[in-house]
C-alpha cells in the first residue's frame, strides 16, 4: 500500500512537473508588459492602466494642438491607453529650463536634448535611462525606421542613450539669386561658382541700386560655405570647435589642422573673400545684420547663402510682397552622385528618457505608436483634410499651417515617414533624397568619435573670446586675412595649438582602438 501510494505522488508530481512546462510554452512570445505585466504591451492588454505622458519639447504650442492631441488619444485609448501632456519650452529659454527641470527630480517621461545644447553633460551627469533593453523590447518600430548607421553612429559610450531625430545626413546648401535680375542681364543659369563670382561683378557694374552679395555667420559665412561643397579636400569643421575652421579636417585622413600652420585650401578662400569686399561686392553692413535673410527678402540683394537646396514658401511670399516683380531660384554646387559627400551620421536632435519618468516602458510604446505612418502623419502635420493632405506616399500639401505649422524635428523625425511639400522644384527632391539615403555616402572616418573637451576647457574658452572678435568678419571678407592670423596666433595661438593637440591626442586612440 505505501509503495502504492508512492508511484502515486511521484506520478503527481510528474503531472503538475507537465502542466507547468505545457503553460510556460504557452505563454511563450508574450511581451512583459510595463511594471512586469504580461501581455503583446500595445494590444490593448486590459491589465494596461492609463498613463499620461509628460513631455518637453522646445517651440511654440500650436493653436490647434488640442485637437491632435485629442485624436491622437482616441486612437491610443484601446492599445496603448496613453494621455498626452505636451510641454513647449520657448528656444530662448530651452537650455536653462530643460537643465533645471532634470535637476530638479520633476517627473518627465520624455525630453528634447541635443549635442548643440547639453545631452553630452545631461548623459554624464547620469539623467538619462539607456534605452537599448527598452527599444528591443517596446521600440521595434523606432528601430525600423532609421537606419543601422543612425543607430551606430549616434551611441554614447556604446549604450543608445536617446532616440535619434533626422531625416538626412548632411544638410543640403545653395545660393538664394535674383533669378529676374540674372535674366534682365542675359547671364545664362549659373552652374559654377566662378560663374556665380561673375554674376555677382555684372550685377555691381549694371544694377547700382541692387548689392551683389551677402552671408550669415559660420556655416552661413562665404568661406564656410564654400567649403561645404569643397570637393577636392573635403575640408570641415572639428569635434572640438563648433563651426569655426580655425582647426578643421580634410581628405578623410584623421588629422587636425590648425589654420595658423596650415593655410590650404582656405587662405585661398580667405583671400577671395577680402577681395569681393575690397570690390565691393559684399554687402558693407553683413556684420550688423542679423537676420541676414532679410536684405534679399527685401529686394536689396542680388546673392546670399542658403542652408537648403531650396526655399520656403512662407519666404517666397514675404519676397513677393516686397518685390512683385521679382523671382528667386537656388544655385547649388552639391555632388548627389554616391559616394562624393562624405557624412559622420551625427544628428543634431535628440529625444531622451529621463531617469526619474515613472513610465519608462509606455514612453518607449508611445515613440513606436507615433513612428507609425499614419500616427507620424498626424502627430507632424495635424488633421488630414484640415492642416494638410496627401500627394502619394511621401509628398504632402500644407492647407492651413497656422493652426498647426510641422514641428516633427523635436520629437519625431524619421528618414523614413516624412514628407516632402509639393510643388518644389523636382531637382531639389532628387538631393533631398540622397541627403536621406544613408548608402549614399562615404562614411567619414571619424564616425562614432566623441570629443572630451574637460582637458582643454580653458583653452577653448580662451579660444572663443579670441574667435568672437574676428572670426565672423575674418570669414566674410570684411578684415585682411594675413593681418587677422597674425592676431589669432598672438591672442589665441598657445590655446589654439593646445585644442589641436588634445583633439589629436584623442583621435589617434580612436583609431587605434578601432583598428584593433
Amino acid at each position: 500500500m505505501k509503495r502504492l501510494l508512492s508511484i502515486a505522488l511521484v506520478l503527481l508530481i510528474a503531472l503538475v512537473a507537465i502542466a507547468g512546462c505545457s503553460g510556460k510554452n504557452e505563454g511563450e512570445g508574450k511581451t512583459p508588459g510595463p511594471s512586469g505585466q504580461t501581455g503583446d504591451g500595445v494590444s490593448g492588454d486590459a491589465k494596461l492602466e492609463e498613463v499620461t505622458l509628460k513631455i518637453m519639447i522646445p517651440g511654440d504650442r500650436p493653436p490647434d494642438m488640442d485637437l491632435v492631441i485629442a485624436e491622437a488619444e482616441k486612437r491610443m485609448k484601446d492599445t496603448i491607453k496613453v494621455k498626452l501632456d505636451i510641454v513647449f519650452v520657448p528656444w530662448s529659454d530651452l537650455a536653462q529650463k530643460t537643465q533645471v527641470t532634470l535637476a530638479s527630480g520633476e517627473n518627465i517621461d520624455l525630453i528634447f536634448d541635443a549635442p548643440w545644447l547639453h545631452i553630452n553633460q545631461m548623459i554624464a551627469s547620469g539623467f538619462y535611462e539607456p534605452l537599448d533593453d527598452l527599444l528591443a523590447q517596446y521600440g521595434q518600430t523606432v528601430l525600423e525606421k532609421r537606419p543601422q548607421q543612425m543607430w551606430d553612429y549616434n551611441k554614447y559610450g556604446g549604450k543608445i542613450m536617446a532616440v535619434p531625430l533626422g531625416v538626412s545626413y548632411m544638410s543640403g546648401n545653395s545660393y538664394m539669386v535674383r533669378k529676374d535680375i540674372r535674366e534682365k542681364l542675359g547671364v545664362p543659369p549659373i552652374k559654377t561658382y566662378d560663374e556665380l563670382i561673375a554674376f555677382a561683378y555684372k550685377v555691381k557694374e549694371q544694377k547700382k541700386d541692387i548689392i551683389p552679395m551677402s552671408a550669415g555667420s559660420y556655416t552661413y559665412s562665404f568661406v564656410n560655405h564654400h567649403a561645404l561643397n569643397d570637393y577636392e579636400t573635403h575640408v570641415r569643421p572639428t569635434h572640438a570647435l563648433g563651426n569655426s575652421l580655425m582647426l578643421y579636417y580634410k581628405n578623410n585622413d584623421g588629422k587636425v589642422y590648425n589654420l595658423l600652420e596650415d593655410r590650404e585650401p582656405i587662405g585661398t578662400w580667405l583671400a577671395n573673400t577680402n577681395k569681393w569686399f575690397k570690390d565691393g561686392l559684399i554687402f558693407k553692413d553683413i556684420l550688423t545684420t542679423k537676420d541676414f535673410h532679410q536684405p534679399i527678402s527685401a529686394g536689396k540683394i542680388a546673392i546670399v547663402t542658403n542652408g537648403a537646396f531650396g526655399i520656403g514658401d512662407s519666404f517666397k511670399n514675404t519676397f513677393k510682397n516686397n518685390v512683385p516683380d521679382g523671382e528667386l531660384e537656388t544655385v547649388t554646387f552639391f555632388n548627389p552622385e554616391k559616394g562624393a559627400n562624405l557624412t559622420n551620421f551625427k544628428q543634431w536632435n535628440f529625444l531622451a528618457v529621463p531617469k526619474v519618468s515613472k513610465n519608462k516602458e509606455r514612453a518607449i510604446m508611445f515613440l513606436n505608436w507615433a513612428n507609425e505612418k499614419e500616427n507620424y502623419d498626424l502627430l507632424s502635420y495635424g488633421i488630414e483634410g484640415k492642416h494638410w493632405e496627401a500627394a502619394g506616399e511621401d509628398k504632402m500639401k500644407n492647407l492651413d499651417t497656422s493652426g498647426y505649422s510641422a514641428f516633427g524635428y523635436v520629437w519625431l523625425w524619421n528618414p523614413v515617414d516624412e514628407r516632402s511639400v509639393v510643388g518644389g522644384d523636382p531637382k531639389n527632391d532628387e538631393m533631398d533624397a540622397v541627403l536621406r539615403d544613408a548608402d549614399m555616402f562615404t562614411t567619414d572616418i571619424l564616425a562614432g568619435f566623441e570629443f572630451d573637451s574637460a582637458p582643454v576647457q580653458n583653452e577653448i574658452s580662451q579660444y572663443n573670446t579670441v574667435d568672437g572678435q574676428y572670426y565672423t568678419a575674418l570669414f566674410n571678407g570684411v578684415i585682411d586675412p594675413d593681418e587677422t592670423l597674425k592676431k589669432f596666433e598672438a591672442e589665441a595661438g598657445p590655446a589654439l595649438k593646445k585644442i589641436q593637440q588634445e583633439l589629436q591626442k584623442q583621435i589617434d586612440e580612436f583609431l587605434e582602438a578601432k583598428a584593433k
